[in-house]
């Protein structure tokens, strides 16, 4: 159903031309600002492009098992047979992808930061929330203004900042400290200096100022095609908690198994501290960068406790063989596997990216689409907090949600 509802929202509105004989009607209004049907749209980083959305929940047993978006999940070429920009992973499944009539356009990119990155260290182009146009791409607030300019946009939804504080580059370094430290000599990362300078006033207060001026640029961008202020909602979300606090993970910090069996190689004070400190503070300057905007049509979407209950290694969740579920599509599945893929090392073979780690998979983008739908609210948009509603999933093939 959530590939129903994608592909519906990408074919949007035809236009059928009648030619009379004796009478030719007058021309259309062509889209644009305020003309034609509503269009929501999505800009940021992989929070919000669809990465890891191919896969519902985590197992060790093949990726047969749990390959909910197939081969083409990351394809958004007109034909869906490759990426307009390669490793962007705007995915089918991703949560802009809302359906119940709603048009959608995807222009976020896995990896973006604030300002584009011609070429990044594997070579691929990264557009940031800019302007930037040169011969690697365009930026995509860039893309954006082109977009809206030929398209009613009513909603533009937006996860940013998290590049900007090296949260990969952290997630890394946590990793490798738990594998390369024994239990009675732990190696933390909350002392590294990777995350010290991340979590400086000086970074911090550097880092709020450019999601600010990132959203200046989607006002900007709204501005130059055509749109009052009043037209439209900026759709500001932070991050949810990808992983439970030390002692709700479920496997043992003795041995490698939290890494090699569930993927979560975390020292249990580490991952407090993710919970306690890192997401917190890059959660308020994404807050703080929409204050400090002084937009009038913001409204924000609060994740940061959406997947509480369904984190990666959470004790109240298991891998597909774990829960005895044959494959993703077992009944109550949605329920008893993690919406949170899982941290690849070493594993990353087939069909699997490292990019893919720690973020939101098929189950979590359904979950993500219903708290944008609520937000969206039918062209009357609200804010609010996002959390799990009741078990199973509702008419859209997405778990339930509350937006608070």
């Amino acid at each position: 159903m959530r590939l129903t509802r994608a592909m519906a929202s990408a074919c949007g509105t035809a236009t059928i031309v009648v030619a009379g004989l004796t009478a030719v009607p007058s021309p259309a209004l062509a889209d644009g600002p305020g003309v034609g049907s509503p269009w929501i749209v999505s800009v940021g980083d992989s929070y919000i492009s669809g990465e890891a959305g191919r896969w519902a929940g985590n197992t060790n047993n093949g990726e047969t098992l749990h390959d909910a978006g197939g081969s083409a999940t990351y394809f958004d070429n007109a034909n869906h047979t490759a990426e307009v920009i390669n490793r962007c992973h705007r995915a089918w499944t991703a949560e802009i992808n809302i359906g119940r009539g709603v048009n959608s356009t995807n222009l976020a990119c896995s990896g973006a930061k604030t300002a584009t990155v011609a070429s990044d260290g594997s070579g691929n182009f990264k557009p940031g929330l800019d302007f930037y146009n040169g011969s690697a791409g365009q930026g995509q607030a860039l893309m954006l203004q082109n977009f809206a300019s030929t398209h009613n946009v009513k909603m533009v939804a937006v996860s940013i900042g998290g590049n900007d504080f090296n949260f990969a580059g952290i997630v890394q370094q946590c990793v490798t400290d738990f594998l390369g430290s024994p239990t009675w000599f732990k190696d933390y990362c909350k002392d590294d200096s990777i995350v010290t300078n991340a979590m400086s006033s000086s970074n911090v207060s550097a880092r709020r100022a450019d999601i600010k001026n990132a959203f200046l640029n989607i006002r900007t961008a709204m501005r130059n095609a055509g749109y009052a202020d009043n037209s439209w909602t900026l759709l500001v979300q932070n991050y949810m908690s990808p992983l439970p606090n030390g002692s709700g993970i479920r496997y043992s910090e003795s041995g490698y198994s939290r890494q090699n069996t569930g993927g979560c190689g975390f020292w249990n004070a580490d991952a407090d501290y993710a919970n306690a400190t890192l997401l917190p503070t890059i959660n308020n300057a994404v807050f703080g960068a929409a204050t400090d905007a002084g937009l009038t049509n913001v409204k924000t979407l609060n994740l940061s406790s959406a997947f509480n209950g369904r984190r990666l290694c959470e004790s109240t969740v298991g891998l597909l063989e774990e829960k005895g579920l044959s494959s993703w599509q077992s009944a109550g599945a949605v329920d008893q596997t993690e919406w949170i893929n899982t941290i690849r090392t070493a594993t990353a073979t087939g069909n699997y990216y490292i990019q893919e780690s720690l973020h939101p998979n098929y189950w979590g983008q359904g979950a993500l689409s219903n708290c944008v739908a609520q937000a969206y609210n039918a062209g009357t948009p609200r804010g609010g907090t996002c959390v799990r509603g009741a078990n199973g999933l509702n008419a859209y093939g997405e778990p339930n949600m509350s937006l608070n």
